[in-house]
């Protein structure tokens, strides 16, 4: 089956699209990228979406979600007339968390309806919400298909994403048939930086980390940061853009230049900050160290945060492509992977993944003119 799979992310920088040809059933699925590529978001389109995830009223995110499914139909273009499905992971506006590090509704929009409609493709959505109403976290997602590919035949293996804010999958080897894996949510990953790099210096991103590399971490701030509360949560856990977005952005930049620090200074604290809070979490909740970390998200591309996790972790640190996979686009793998394992009736999350009472099958399902005719090539 082919299947697009979209993804618009924590970082909010745009829209993924990954072009995927998915055979078999678990535990020999198969799911290669055939074409992938990204539709980058206007600056001004970037902060409607962090003031929306932050700020927003109900008349803005009413808007923005029909004009997401419009630009979700846009990044796809012709490529519909190719594809049996689409899995739309959407843009998440809002994932609540109570005191007690258990989340009671998650929200992503990107109108699927209006996808279904222009594209004429059955498309799955809103992957989440079943999780979190099983007792789940509704994050991290990612890990059932990082349990389906990229388990290794003799070792421990942690797969780690960096986009906005950053996630785990500790994976036992294939020849270990009683250990289970630990998914959860490391902490930030990029968007503290990212909404600091804007306010400081106009620029969305540190790109390749070279700005952090003018400045110095200032270690005791760095210690201060560390002692957050979200850290101290075992897991599962989840977090997002409210703990870790723009208003936490500004907040740490303040305090930076309260302390007499520079620009870079603060760049350099703050991508140290996600270092380490992915490093600790290692230590402290590993079921065992892993040989291997697999990095992807936009981080595995800041190079002054890739060497400090080199650094930090006793472990071959390397990026997606080393076992076949794009880093850029692994995220709208997934949920192309998601959207074929819900069309065949099959669970898309573990509860060790997510805390959740019961595996799930997850997703809404929105018919598109292809739909009848999918369910007999399916089916027959």
């Amino acid at each position: 089956m082919r299947v697009i799979g979209l993804m618009s992310g924590t970082s909010g920088d745009g829209i993924d699209v990954a072009v995927c040809d998915i055979d078999g059933a678990p535990p020999d699925l198969q799911a290669t990228i055939v074409k992938a590529w990204s539709v980058p978001y206007e600056p001004e389109f970037r902060q409607r979406i962090f003031h929306a995830c932050e700020q927003g009223s109900a008349v803005e995110i009413c808007r923005l979600n029909m004009e997401l499914g419009e630009r979700f139909v846009a990044a796809i273009g012709d490529y519909a007339a190719w594809v049996d499905l689409i899995g739309s992971h959407g843009q998440t506006i809002w994932h609540d968390v109570d005191a007690d590090g258990r989340v009671t509704s998650t929200l992503q929009i990107g109108a699927a309806g209006v996808i279904a409609e222009r594209t004429g493709v059955t498309t799955i959505s809103n992957f989440r919400e079943r999780d979190v109403a099983a007792g789940g976290q509704g994050a991290p997602l990612t890990a059932y298909v990082d349990w389906l590919l990229l388990r290794h035949p003799q070792h421990w293996r942690a797969v780690q994403n960096i986009g906005g804010m950053g996630n785990v999958t500790f994976l036992p080897p294939l020849k270990d048939t009683e250990s289970t894996m630990l998914a959860f949510d490391t902490g930030p990953g990029n968007a503290l930086i990212d909404a600091a790099m804007l306010h400081l210096t106009g620029k969305p991103y540190d790109q390749d980390g070279m700005f952090a590399t003018g400045g110095q971490v200032d270690d005791e701030w760095l210690k201060q940061m560390l002692k957050h509360p979200y850290f101290q949560q075992s897991p599962p856990r989840t977090t997002g853009r409210e703990l870790f977005g723009t208003q936490k952005a500004k907040s740490f930049i303040a305090e930076g230049q309260a302390r007499g620090l520079t620009d870079q200074d603060i760049i350099a604290t703050l991508t140290a900050f996600t270092s380490h809070s992915i490093a600790e979490a290692y230590h402290r909740f590993a079921p065992t160290m892993p040989q291997e970390v697999i990095l992807g998200g936009g981080g595995s591309h800041n190079k002054t945060l890739v060497a400090q996790l080199n650094d930090l972790l006793p472990a071959d640190v390397m990026t997606h492509e080393a076992v076949g996979l794009d880093s850029d686009f692994k995220e709208a793998l997934v949920f192309a992977v998601l959207a074929y394992e819900t069309w065949h009736g099959r669970v898309g999350c573990l509860p060790e993944q997510t805390g959740a009472r019961h595996a799930s099958i997850l997703g809404q399902i929105t018919p598109g003119t292809n739909y009848t005719a999918l369910i007999r090539r399916t089916w027959g």
